[in-house]
C-alpha cells in the first residue's frame, strides 16, 4: 500500500517527533508570521478532510490542533513547535465550505496565496485528499495553484481505513495519474488513518527526509 522506507528514516521521523510540540501563535495575517529561521511544512486540505486530526496523531498529541465536525472552523495558519526541533508545523486554512461568508473565503484565499508565494523555508505542503472521495475540483485548484507558486507538495490521503483495500488502491492509482501532468506535485503518494495509525511513520519518515536534505 504505501511504499517501504528504510528503516533509518523510520526511526529519524520517530525521533522527530518524539518531543513535546504546542502551539506557537495563530496567523490572521502575514505580519504576524514568525522569522523564516527553519524549515516548514504545512498542511492543506478541504474542510473537514482530517487535517487537524492527522497532525495530533503525527505528533502523537491528541489535543493539540483543535478538531471539529464543523467544517471552516481552522481560518487562520496555525503554526506548531517543539522544545529544541528545528521545524515548524503549519495547520492551513481548509478551502471548499460553500457555507461560509464570500469576504472570510476571499480572505483567506489571499492569507494562503501570499503564504504560500512568500515563505522561503516552506520545504513541502501535503495536500490531504479524503480516501473516500478522492480529488475534487476544489482539490485540483489548490494543486494549480501550488504550481503557480513553485511550491512542492505531496498527497497524503486521510481516513485510509474507511474504504476497502482494492477501493484504496483505485484512488491511489487515479490521484497519481491526475497529479502526474501537475510540476510541482512529488510523486509519492501516502496513504493514512488517524484512528488506526496506518501511514502515520511513513509520513513521519518522510518529513524526516525533507528536514535531512534541508540541512
Amino acid at each position: 500500500m504505501n511504499e517501504e522506507f528504510d528503516p533509518a528514516l523510520i526511526a529519524a521521523g520517530d525521533q522527530l517527533f518524539e518531543r513535546r510540540w504546542q502551539l506557537l501563535k495563530s496567523l490572521p495575517a502575514l505580519e504576524f508570521l514568525p522569522s523564516a529561521d527553519r524549515p516548514e511544512i504545512a498542511f492543506a486540505g478541504r474542510s473537514n478532510v482530517g487535517k487537524s486530526s492527522l497532525i495530533n496523531a503525527l505528533v502523537r498529541q491528541n489535543g493539540l490542533a483543535r478538531t471539529s465536525n464543523t467544517p471552516g472552523r481552522t481560518q487562520e495558519l496555525v503554526f506548531f513547535e517543539s522544545d529544541g526541533d528545528p521545524l515548524y508545523v503549519v495547520d492551513m486554512p481548509g478551502y471548499g465550505y460553500a457555507r461560509a461568508p464570500g469576504d472570510k473565503v476571499a480572505t483567506w484565499g489571499r492569507l494562503v496565496m501570499d503564504y504560500l508565494r512568500g515563505r522561503p523555508t516552506l520545504a513541502r505542503v501535503f495536500l490531504l485528499i479524503d480516501s473516500r472521495h478522492g480529488l475534487k475540483p476544489t482539490d485540483l485548484q489548490i494543486a494549480d495553484m501550488l504550481d503557480t507558486s513553485a511550491v512542492t507538495y505531496q498527497p497524503v490521503l486521510t481516513k485510509a481505513d474507511k474504504i476497502k483495500p482494492h477501493e484504496l488502491q483505485k484512488v491511489i492509482a487515479e490521484t497519481s495519474k491526475a497529479l502526474a501532468k501537475h510540476p510541482a506535485a512529488f510523486p509519492r503518494i501516502i496513504a493514512t488513518s488517524s484512528e488506526k495509525g496506518l501511514g502515520i511513520p511513513e509520513l513521519r519518515a518522510t518529513i524526516a527526509e525533507i528536514m535531512q536534505d534541508r540541512a
